[in-house]
């Protein structure tokens, strides 16, 4: 097990964060947390630089949809930057590749 590390960067159009380690049901009360006290403003966008991930199970992928909707309630956008193959596959399996907006890189992203 690799414990998550989130580490925040603000950009002009909002804040990015590098998400790395392991995204799972131990791990992912730490990406609920660290939401629920970041602050969105309308018109920014969360970016959620996935590079660093090793390991994303359900409840990360729940993590990634309460990231989006935090977002959502902000009236802000959210993307998902440098996503690992794996995940891309698991996200393009069960249609979330539609429902999230996908970038290669997060300095392509914000």
């Amino acid at each position: 097990m690799n414990p998550i590390s989130i580490r925040q960067r603000d950009t002009a159009t909002g804040p990015v964060l590098h998400v790395a380690g392991d995204l799972d049901f131990d791990q992912a009360p730490v990406l609920h947390s660290r939401l629920d006290r970041l602050p969105l403003s309308p018109g920014q966008c969360l970016v959620l630089d996935l590079s660093g991930l090793e390991f994303c199970d359900s409840s990360g992928i729940t993590a990634l949809l309460a990231a989006r909707q935090h977002a959502l309630t902000a009236d802000a956008d959210v993307v998902l930057a440098a996503v690992p193959a794996n995940l891309l596959r698991v996200l393009t399996l069960v249609g979330l590749d539609r429902v999230f907006t996908l970038r290669p890189e997060s300095s392509d992203a914000s």
